[in-house]
């Protein structure tokens, strides 16, 4: 998979002439090269990541705004992609998104790249808050969407608040990777959440796995 691929742009107008895949990933490259070798978001100017990457400075702008617009595409870049979901169960697609989760946790623990894009990427107000727009939003809309689902299914009680239980499905994982980053995200942690919570979450007469 390129890393043009490895990310999902909501759909929108065309910016300037077709895309060239292997010219988006050499721009993407040169950034990711950049900040592992430490140049920060400051000093990531549009010229410097041209210079490495080899192309005009024309080309970037045909394809991103500015240098923000392209740190965010590399951060998705570099994160682990979005999992296909696999819809035979509530179960078995919150066991997939919290796996995505906690992969994406070891990835920012053992990445250089990501660890340092995602700390400048929460200096960065601006930047914070597209990624929080196009990524995590999305992210979360879908997991409402496999909670309401599971509902209508009676997989889930009707009386369940599911925002309220998206919290309690994703909120171990996030305590793991973010506020105890020495604590252990273990295979089979995924299955483990999601087994705990529905546990006290379905309907009493349930037989769901």
């Amino acid at each position: 998979m390129s890393l043009a691929d490895s990310r999902t742009r909501p759909a929108g107008p065309a910016r300037g002439r077709p895309r060239s895949e292997a010219v988006e990933n050499a721009i993407i490259e040169g950034v990711m090269k950049l900040l592992e070798e430490g140049v920060p978001l400051a000093e990531l100017s549009i010229e410097r990541v041209a210079r490495t990457a080899g192309v005009g400075k024309a080309t970037i702008y045909r394809r991103w705004s500015g240098k923000e617009e392209l740190f965010l595409d590399v951060v998705r870049a570099a994160e682990p992609p979005d999992p296909e979901l696999p819809g035979t169960s509530m179960r078995d697609d919150l066991v997939v998104m919290l796996e995505s989760l906690r992969q994406r946790g070891l990835a920012s623990r053992s990445s250089a790249l990501l660890h340092n894009a995602h700390a400048q990427m929460k200096s960065s107000p601006r930047i914070w808050v597209a990624y929080h727009e196009r990524v995590i939003v999305p992210r979360r809309k879908l997991a409402l969407e496999v909670l309401r689902r599971g509902q209508r299914n009676g997989e889930l009680r009707p009386d369940v608040d599911v925002e309220l239980a998206n919290d309690m499905f994703v909120g171990p994982i996030l305590v793991r990777a973010v506020l105890r980053p020495d604590a252990d995200l273990p295979e089979g942690l995924s299955e483990q959440i999601v087994d705990t919570v529905l546990a006290g979450l379905r309907p009493v007469s349930s037989t769901a796995s």
